[in-house]
């Protein structure tokens, strides 16, 4: 089968998009690179490495301090909140940064558990990352919390929507969920879990970590209270933002040194932060909104840019899907294209480990990842463990000829 993506005349070709990306100009054994490690992390622009060069070298300060360079990394640090608030609808006071979506995660469950007690509940999922769940088992370890979890329908590769509604109950006080599984690629209506947390008076955190690079983020659509993101998963550098309701942030007894600033969202932010991450994060934000020619808000430039790179991963997993489907001995896990899902196909090949899988590939000039992807709950439940799957997903700069590449590689391993 061959899919096509019919051309938008607002957003850049994809020609253009690939010359944005020193890394596409590698070549291994003679063969140019064929990144589809974009799952776990994806290649970066001039544009977000230049941003970051002018920083260090130009800027570079810690902040609050009254010489320029500190009130120039003030600024910064302000622009790239409201840069973020944009990318998630929200409000630059909602807006907070830290190492990673992992050490969000546990630091921001620290100060939430503060206020529960002993016999309270959690509710987290068999989908998830671990990300978004050992964080919260530590800290109902730590407190005699109870945690409920969502199981994963093997069949669908989707978290059953009416566990949700079993498992939310009075004592809930908080929703762990995932907007799309890095592992399968499922992507999971947040709106409506988040709405039966909301109605039973408990608070919602949501992954986008997998999300985010390929569905623009809307808190004000999916009603959480509390979102994390990490932008190197969208060209960007290894820092990870949080989207936190401000009033709620303000109200949380959260651990931190007490000469540090005390409002949000800052409170949230331990130490020094990661300022050139900081500014790199934003300018990959910028970079996305840059992809949508013409006028517009930042917002609506992302908007638009979204639709088309959404079109054409949806369409390059079509074609991948159905290629590797005709494979003899080749395994597919996720839900099939046209369902909620995101660029990203996970398979394995009967008679090879993942790891022989994806080591003949990179021979071939094909970088794909392979095992657990610290989603192991997934890897149990199908049957998988700790050799898991090998993943390719697709990123913005990801051609058709590229995919076929891929296909051909697994044809000739097969």
């Amino acid at each position: 089968m061959t899919t096509t993506v019919s051309p938008r005349t607002d957003v850049r070709p994809l020609d253009a998009i690939r010359a944005d990306f020193p890394a596409l100009a590698r070549r291994e054994q003679g063969q140019p690179v064929a990144y589809f490690d974009g799952p776990g992390g994806t290649q970066v622009p001039r544009a977000v490495a230049e941003a970051m060069t002018d920083y260090l070298f130009h800027h570079n300060a810690n902040t609050h301090w009254l010489y320029p360079t500190s009130a120039e990394t003030d600024a910064l640090l302000e622009q790239a909140r409201a840069v973020f608030a944009d990318f998630f609808n929200a409000t630059p006071a909602d807006v907070s940064f830290g190492n990673n979506m992992t050490t969000i995660a546990f630091h921001l469950a620290r100060g939430l558990a503060r206020g529960w007690r002993a016999g309270d509940e959690i509710v987290v999922t068999e989908l998830d990352h671990h990300a978004n769940v050992a964080p919260w088992r530590a800290i109902a370890q730590d407190r005699g919390l109870v945690v409920r979890t969502v199981p994963l329908n093997s069949a669908t590769f989707r978290s059953d929507p009416v566990s949700f509604g079993q498992l939310i109950g009075p004592r809930t006080r908080l929703v762990a969920v995932g907007a799309a599984s890095n592992a399968l690629g499922t992507v999971t209506d947040v709106a409506a879990v988040c709405a039966s947390a909301r109605a039973a008076g408990a608070l919602s955190f949501v992954d986008a970590v997998h999300y985010a690079p390929h569905a623009l983020v809307d808190v004000a659509a999916i009603g959480c209270d509390f979102l994390a993101c990490s932008s190197y998963k969208f060209y960007g550098p290894h820092a990870g933002i949080l989207y936190g309701r401000a009033g709620l942030v303000q109200s949380l007894d959260i651990p931190k040194l007490a000469p540090a600033p005390d409002a949000a969202p800052e409170r949230l932010e331990t130490g020094t932060q990661n300022h050139e991450g900081i500014v790199g994060a934003a300018a990959a934000v910028e970079y996305l909104a840059s992809l949508a020619e013409g006028e517009g808000t930042r917002r609506q430039r992302l908007v638009r840019a979204y639709e088309t790179l959404d079109a054409r991963g949806q369409a390059l997993t079509a074609r991948v899907w159905d290629a590797l489907s005709r494979i003899d001995g080749v395994t597919l896990y996720g839900p099939p294209p046209g369902t909620p899902r995101t660029p990203t196909v996970s398979f394995t090949v009967r008679g090879y480990s993942t790891d022989d899988v994806a080591k003949a590939l990179a021979r071939r000039g094909v970088y794909a990842s392979n095992g657990d992807f610290y989603a192991a709950t997934v890897a149990e439940r199908l049957g998988r463990g700790a050799d898991g799957f090998v993943r390719a997903g697709a990123a913005c700069y990801t051609s058709s000829e590229e995919v076929d590449r891929l296909v051909d590689g697994v044809r000739e391993i097969a």
